[in-house]
């Protein structure tokens, strides 16, 4: 391989790895930039005792107020956080209303080492909606969803049972923003977005909704099974703004991320059988052509 090549696969390496800062050729002696310090100060002079006033004279004692502590900074700002990503949720009355409140969003760290802010793809209104985890590098770079290998492999899964982006599929993930290095999301992140992730279904409002791995189906479920257990059931679907609106739950089903299918071939048979299970849920509501 030529040497351009491998300093370039190289380079590549160090980007998928979340790497944003060059080190130098030379060191550097932090020591010898360190200011001197300065001279310690002479002590100064004990000052004469002087001998105690009569008890009559003395000062009566200051009465002490006892106060509660103060909660913690990073406490307060991820309950202010939290309450402001759920008011500027609620207060979306549409789905382009919602991607400028999570673009607009500056509570959730993630998107400060993020190039994009990835909120969906796909046909809006579309009868089936797919929920995946956390942006990658490519979807990162890009700012869209499920634009990497395994988005390839998503759109030629859903393919054979008549979907696409362009016509009646749409797609996003229950994080905007891509974890530095492909980490894995902290829980607070995940709860930060999550009021805006609710909001998106309501508002798309699929026939059929689609939890693409563990972490998804975990996460807007409630449940704590892996995704094992959850893929290929059936579940009635809600968010609490729905619940209290009366309205109808929508169908759901959990199934295997394409990236694990990619690591996994042999759990394609599964995925199969959950697609077709899909296809004849959306056939019954009329949404195939």
């Amino acid at each position: 391989m030529p040497a351009r090549d491998m300093l370039r696969n190289a380079l590549l390496l160090q980007i998928e790895a979340g790497a944003d800062e060059a080190i130098a050729e030379a060191p550097v002696d932090r020591f010898a930039q360190r200011p001197p310090s300065p001279a310690p100060a002479a002590p100064a002079p004990a000052a004469a005792a002087r001998p105690a006033p009569p008890a009559a004279a003395r000062p009566a004692p200051t009465p002490v107020r006892v106060t509660r502590p103060a909660a913690p900074a990073a406490l307060v700002t991820a309950e202010t956080a939290l309450g402001a990503a759920r008011a500027a949720a609620l207060a979306a009355p549409t789905l382009a209303d919602l991607r400028a409140a999570v673009e607009a969003f500056e509570g959730c760290q993630l998107k400060e080492t993020a190039t994009h802010t990835v909120f969906a793809d796909g046909a809006e209104g579309a009868p089936a909606m797919f929920v995946g985890e956390a942006p990658g590098a490519d979807e990162d770079r890009i700012g869209k969803p499920f634009v990497g290998v395994s988005g390839q492999l998503l759109d030629r899964m859903i393919a054979t049972i008549g979907l696409s982006r362009s016509l009646n599929a749409y797609i996003t993930n229950i994080l905007f923003w891509r974890p530095p290095g492909n980490r894995e999301p902290s829980s607070e992140e995940i709860a930060l977005c999550l009021p805006f992730v609710m909001r998106h279904i309501e508002l798309a409002r699929p026939k059929v909704l689609v939890f693409l791995g563990g972490p998804s189906a975990k996460t807007l479920l409630g449940r704590a099974e892996g995704i094992t257990r959850l893929r290929g059931r059936w579940q009635d679907f809600r968010t609490q703004g729905m619940l209290e609106r009366g309205e109808p739950p929508i169908a759901a089903m959990a199934m295997f991320h394409p990236a694990y299918l990619l690591r996994t071939p042999g759990a394609k048979r599964e995925a199969w059988r959950d697609l077709m299970a899909i296809r004849a849920r959306l056939a019954e509501a009329g949404a195939l052509g």
